[in-house]
């Protein structure tokens, strides 16, 4: 799984698929889950901020029944498929010690081979606090380390910090998802600075993903000049149109080490401009999992847009911000492979 992760994967961030009284559609949940494993993932997260945070409270209780179904809804697609063997079942782990190793516990029983680490529930904790939290949850699964934008959540983070953090052995990944250049350049120096080639660098970045995917980073590593590559992307953005996002990470790494033409900051424009709406940039990202959901019914993959909170919703005038970027960037859709598999998938 280690080389896996540092080969560089599509793994989208699953969203939650809810029936119109709020409780979970098993039946699009599969199909979403279904389409990503026959879309090219190389895996899913699952129980992320685009789950939905409150799948862990307890008048939903929905945490250990949503990693279950997506965990075995992706082996029983891939044992009917013939798909490669590795695939990445990454769990989000959220909250204090005692909840964090608790979820991870859950995930690991369950077949999740890699936690994805919220830090957001511990804003006051100090940072060697931070680490022994993280320390805790890495005796129970392998790390997947997450810089959140503190804009849905998450909190700002030292270069030390992440210098400690590459300290941990079963570290494995970072998901790098502050939206902000200089804390971006933090984590890519810090994990050189440790010597830790064997972390693999993953983009969150969904404002910044073709620029983030395309850039040697330059380090100092061994006391010599390197560059170090974000290899993948665990993003919200790739949890829609997620056949297109595999064939953009495969012309990525056919790209790297070569003259790069224009056409790629035209590219990168376009991802961003798409994300913007989607993901609703407008208004500090309030709409940005309803952003999510209302692509992914336009497709059918889901049967309305609703969230476990009633208030989440499309903000105004993000629904027709989204149909212009759907009809000014077309190459980045996936309608028809949706279209192609749709009735199987909700089989």
């Amino acid at each position: 799984m280690r080389a896996h992760l540092l080969a560089g994967q599509v793994i989208p961030a699953h969203p939650l698929a809810l029936t119109a009284q709020r409780t979970l559609d098993e039946r699009h949940q599969r199909a979403l889950t279904r389409y990503y494993v026959d879309a090219g993932a190389g895996g899913i997260a699952v129980g992320v901020h685009t789950t939905q945070f409150a799948i862990r409270r307890p008048e939903h209780a929905l945490y250990r029944p949503v990693l279950e179904l997506a965990a075995d809804t992706v082996r029983a697609s891939r044992a009917s498929n013939s798909a490669p063997p590795a695939f990445a079942l990454v769990a989000g782990v959220i909250g204090d010690t005692r909840q964090a190793v608790a979820e991870a516990e859950i995930a690991a029983a369950l077949g999740y081979q890699v936690a994805l680490l919220g830090l957001g529930a511990l804003q006051r904790a100090s940072e060697p606090e931070l680490i022994s939290h993280c320390r805790a949850v890495a005796e129970v699964l392998p790390l997947f380390g997450f810089y959140l934008q503190p804009a849905v959540g998450g909190r700002a983070l030292s270069y030390d910090f992440w210098r400690e953090f590459a300290g941990i052995e079963r570290a494995w990944a970072i998901k790098i998802a502050p939206f902000n250049r200089y804390q971006t350049l933090d984590v890519v120096r810090a994990v050189a600075d440790a010597g830790r080639e064997d972390i693999a660098l993953y983009t969150g970045n969904d404002d910044s993903i073709i620029t983030d995917l395309l850039t040697p980073f330059p380090v100092v590593a061994g006391g010599e000049a390197a560059t170090h590559h974000i290899v993948g992307g665990l993003l919200g953005q790739w949890a829609l149109w997620t056949r297109r996002a595999v064939r953009l990470l495969d012309r990525v790494r056919a790209a790297r080490g070569g003259m790069l033409g224009s056409e790629w900051l035209r590219d990168a424009a376009a991802l961003t401009d798409a994300n913007g709406a989607i993901f609703d940039a407008r208004h500090a990202f309030a709409g940005c999992i309803p952003g999510i959901h209302e692509v992914l019914r336009r497709q059918g993959l889901l049967s309305g847009i609703w969230c476990l909170d009633p208030a989440e919703r499309l903000s105004p005038g993000q629904s027709e911000d989204i149909s212009r970027v759907s009809r000014s960037y077309p190459e980045l859709s996936d309608d028809a492979f949706v279209r192609e598999n749709l009735d199987r998938w909700l089989a």
